[in-house]
């Protein structure tokens, strides 16, 4: 498509990997001036690296918790250390810890791809890639301390990604007690 000349279009969006980026940039000579990264960033924070480092990264549990400390540790700076500083900050991890892909399954990655079941390389690795609202919070209890007793989580993305029970660590068809 000819474009005008001096005009720079940004793209939005569907970049999980390196690849994804030079399709739509690449090296200046892409169809774009840039692109946006949205979900790819929320579910890949590292895509940044494999971009600037053009590879595709296979990231360990214990570098994914690294992650997820450092996003914590800037949340608490940024929400506070109290009570509702906390549960703001276990509020956006979890929503954070959707994970759509088979991460470890194969590369590169589609933002649209559902994870098959997985088991990972450690327990870590297994909990982490979790598609379970219950685990993610068990992931939220290793960072931030227990939940309260009354803490619930509904995810707001409609994904079949998701389990289809309610994030209060209750199993479908589990009766409350």
């Amino acid at each position: 498509v000819a474009q005008p000349s001096g005009l720079q279009l940004i793209g939005n969006g569907d970049v999980m990997s390196y690849t994804d980026w030079n399709a739509h940039v690449g090296n200046g000579q892409g169809p774009l001036a840039a692109c946006m990264i949205a979900r790819g960033a929320l579910i890949k924070p590292w895509v940044f690296t494999e971009i600037k480092e053009q590879r595709h990264w296979d990231i360990s549990a214990g570098e994914r918790l690294d992650l997820l400390r450092s996003f914590v540790g800037a949340g608490l700076e940024h929400w506070g250390s109290d009570s509702r500083g906390v549960e703001n900050c276990r509020k956006f991890l979890l929503e954070w810890l959707y994970i759509p892909v088979g991460l470890l399954e194969v590369v590169p990655q589609r933002l649209h791809w559902r994870a098959p079941p997985l088991l990972g390389r450690s327990d870590l690795e297994t909990l982490l890639a979790s598609d379970s609202p219950a685990d993610w919070i068990r992931i939220s209890e290793l960072l931030l301390g227990k939940a309260p007793d009354n803490f619930t989580f509904q995810p707001k993305h409609k994904s079949n990604a998701y389990s289809s029970s309610a994030a209060t660590g209750k199993e479908e068809g589990q009766a409350e007690g």
